[in-house]
């Protein structure tokens, strides 16, 4: 199977989550979200800045904290699974690794590669992570090939059957001794995500259907082979910190006065229509509220000598 015939993740297509169709993108975009599309990490004395920077900074901090706990070092092949715009893989190309970003949505892909045409050591390929193909961008994706595997905060697209095979695949392609990470939102419970997401806005915001409960994953990263992994707890800096920044934008963005002080930091949001804000503020009411039962958890999974 060829990368551009690779099926689509559980969920359908998510490319209109992270495009102008979605309402709350186009506010992210105005922000500064745009090229990383993950949460964020927030120290306490960094909040005051955030309310005036906007996330970039703070998703650009995430995304290095994820890459050091993969330890890679010069000239290690790398795959870099649900890369979306590239800076990852970009990142990594520039440690001195070989990088190979994937990512399903061809829009993405097509950015990352005129973005960084000139990044010696990132490819970048149409493919999902999930299934698969038996190359990328000209790298054969072959048994026991790679030394080190990423995925930021994409997981959550795939599916619980999507997530199972993810986890098959990396240990596949995994050298012994290599190394996965995967970071990712996750339920501290059994319970099922749409009892949180009580009026589907989250689900259907970003196009998934459900989140994987907390304890699942070392269960399944086992099963696939891994060694016992180790855990680390981001809920705190990522998802409590970044709800008490969308409470502050909700409350500011349900008034006329909050909008208009808005619009005076970030020219873009002009743009809006007043059903566009009142739906953002029901989009990020929404978040606020489930972020209080979920978790985010980075898992770092090493594949036996």
């Amino acid at each position: 199977m060829e990368a551009e015939d690779a099926p689509m993740s559980d969920g359908g297509d998510i490319s209109s989550a992270y495009n102008e169709d979605s309402v709350l993108f186009r506010v992210l975009r105005h922000l500064g979200w745009e090229n990383l599309a993950n949460i964020g990490y927030f120290t306490l004395p960094t909040m005051p800045v955030a309310v005036l920077a906007g996330p970039a900074p703070f998703q650009r901090r995430l995304a290095r904290r994820s890459l050091a706990l993969l330890q890679t070092r010069p000239g290690q092949l790398v795959l870099d699974a649900g890369c979306g715009r590239g800076d990852t893989t970009a990142q990594l190309a520039a440690a001195g690794c070989r990088a190979v970003g994937v990512d399903i949505q061809p829009a993405q892909i097509d950015h990352a590669r005129r973005r960084f045409v000139r990044c010696t050591g990132a490819l970048f390929a149409v493919a999902d992570a999930t299934a698969l193909p038996r190359q990328a961008a000209g790298v054969p994706l072959a048994d026991g090939s790679f030394d080190r595997v990423h995925c930021l905060e994409a997981a959550f697209h795939f599916g619980h059957e999507g997530r199972r095979s993810f986890l098959h695949e990396s240990f596949r392609l995994l050298r012994p001794g290599g190394r996965l990470v995967l970071v990712d939102v996750t339920s501290p419970t059994e319970q099922p995500f749409e009892t949180l997401d009580s009026t589907g806005l989250v689900r259907g915001t970003w196009r998934f259907t459900d989140i994987e409960p907390y304890a699942q994953y070392p269960l399944m990263a086992s099963a696939a082979g891994f060694a016992p992994p180790r855990i680390l707890d981001w809920t705190t800096p990522v998802l409590h910190r970044a709800g008490q920044l969308c409470a502050l934008f909700a409350g500011l963005a349900s008034t006329r006065v909050g909008r208009q002080a808005l619009c005076l930091r970030w020219p873009g949001l002009r743009t809006l229509s007043a059903r566009d804000w009142d739906h953002v503020v029901a989009v990020v009411r929404a978040h606020r509220a489930i972020g209080r039962d979920t978790r985010y958890t980075a898992y770092v999974l090493n594949k036996p000598d």
